[in-house]
């Protein structure tokens, strides 16, 4: 069944496995643990390319390259790999993952504003889709491309000018991004179109317009700007040089209940209004999702170690904080996570709500993943789950206090309702965090 449309059997997948991780020791030598719900990826991501298949000519070339930032883990890329997807990758290290997972260059796009020259020639020369994001690069390009001959299909990304959404940190569309080619600068446009034309091996166009906190309409908005763009280069040039349209990704998320809203369907659909020669078959599409097929599938599980009471206000002192949440701890309005109580055996906690904050370890004020949040008052050793945490927050640690990165386990339920969980990412161990942090070179400054 597809991902917006299973939040009973996700819910109810997300109790077995909390009641499991406790009842099989995942939370006895490690008091924060993260999950992901197999199941729950693999739906994302029929969800997805379902949306689209439903709506395009059979035989349109589309690729649906995982943005690899939201969650840079191997064992997840491979399981999106095995569900049809590629990898869109902003750098050498995510190359790399992408790599390990096995994902071919055929099925892999190369994005970031900063490419270097080693990490372009990289790319061309294993023959992976780039998009340049600036003059200058395709400059470099230039040279590089003349240089010898490319298997990589190599486009340009542009920025459409249609504005921010209410996260003005993701807007990459607003008048002075740092993203892609100005479309509305003085002289912009006319640059571009003669760009393509000198440059036969230019055939794509990218855009990324979307993002947590941008509407559907203004994601829309963009593509239409790109499809209009492509028709322009393609006029000029007398003949099909532009062939493939890559619109990004962005889809938002839903962070206040268990509802996959808005879907990709919801998604296709605006871009059908928007833009309905998108799915004419004219041209190759390819997408960037990340967020919206892993954040509703990710769940941490932490211990709390201490209550108490400070000005009238109960506190829960837990293990989850900063380093798994960043983005809630210094920007909550933005990035608002739902609390999930449990006792301490993993069953979920009754009993009459009370307003209490809950804490994460961090030694800073503001290390919090909730204030005055109404939840059955917590005790030491019960737990708290912070559900929708499958991109950009577990997956992306942040080291503050030389907090260890925690495990992160996979898990499956049989129709029985028994969980097996496969260890994705091992927690890390104090050796690690002092050999990071220069412990083999300590008479280095003396």
């Amino acid at each position: 069944m597809a991902a917006d449309m299973d939040t009973e059997g996700a819910a109810a997948r997300r109790e077995l496995a909390v009641r499991a991780a406790v009842e099989q020791g995942l939370l006895d030598a490690e008091p924060l643990v993260c999950l992901l719900d197999t199941a729950g990826i693999r739906a994302s991501a029929a969800a997805l390319t379902a949306a689209f298949a439903a709506e395009l000519p059979s035989g349109t070339p589309v690729l649906h390259a995982f943005a690899v930032k939201a969650a840079p883990l191997v064992p997840v890329l491979r399981l999106l790999a095995g569900a049809g997807l590629g990898c869109e990758v902003a750098g050498p290290g995510e190359l790399a993952l992408a790599r390990a997972a096995g994902v071919g260059a055929d099925r892999t796009v190369l994005d970031s504003p900063a490419k270097t020259p080693a990490e372009l020639r990289e790319a061309l020369a294993l023959g992976i889709a780039v998009n340049a994001d600036n003059r200058q690069e395709l400059e470099r390009l230039d040279a590089l491309v003349s240089a010898g001959p490319t298997a990589s299909p190599i486009g340009v990304r542009i920025n459409p000018q249609t504005g921010a959404g209410t996260i003005d940190a993701l807007s990459t569309a607003t008048t002075t991004s740092k993203f892609g080619i100005a479309l509305r600068d003085a002289g912009a446009r006319a640059w571009l179109v003669r760009a393509y034309l000198d440059r036969p091996w230019l055939t794509r166009l990218h855009i990324h317009s979307g993002s947590q906190g941008v509407p559907l309409a203004l994601i829309a908005e963009g593509v239409r700007e790109l499809h209009a763009l492509a028709e322009e280069i393609n006029a000029a040039a007398g003949r099909r040089q532009v062939d493939t349209l890559d619109i990004g990704g962005g889809l938002p998320v839903n962070f206040a209940s268990d509802e996959h809203t808005p879907s990709y369907a919801d998604h296709v659909r605006a871009l059908r209004e928007a833009v309905p020669a998108l799915f004419d078959g004219s041209y190759g599409l390819v997408t960037e999702f990340g967020r919206s097929l892993l954040a509703k599938h990710g769940l941490v599980v932490a211990r709390v170690e201490y209550t108490k009471t400070t000005g009238s206000r109960p506190i829960a002192l837990t293990h989850a904080g900063v380093q798994v949440a960043t983005r809630t701890v210094y920007a909550p309005a933005a990035w608002p996570l739902r609390i999930l109580p449990y006792d301490a055996k993993g069953a979920p906690k009754g009993g009459e709500p009370v307003a209490q904050d809950i804490a994460g370890p961090a030694c800073f004020a503001g290390d919090l993943l909730a204030t005055a949040r109404e939840l059955p008052l917590l005790a030491p050793g019960d737990l708290i789950g912070v559900p929708d945490t499958g991109a950009y927050f577990f997956t992306a640690h942040y080291g503050y206090n030389s907090l260890p990165r925690p495990a992160v386990h996979g898990f499956a339920v049989a129709p029985g309702g028994g969980v097996r969980f496969a260890l994705a990412r091992p927690a890390q161990d104090l050796s690690a965090i002092v050999a990071e942090a220069g412990g083999g070179f300590r008479d280095a400054l003396l």
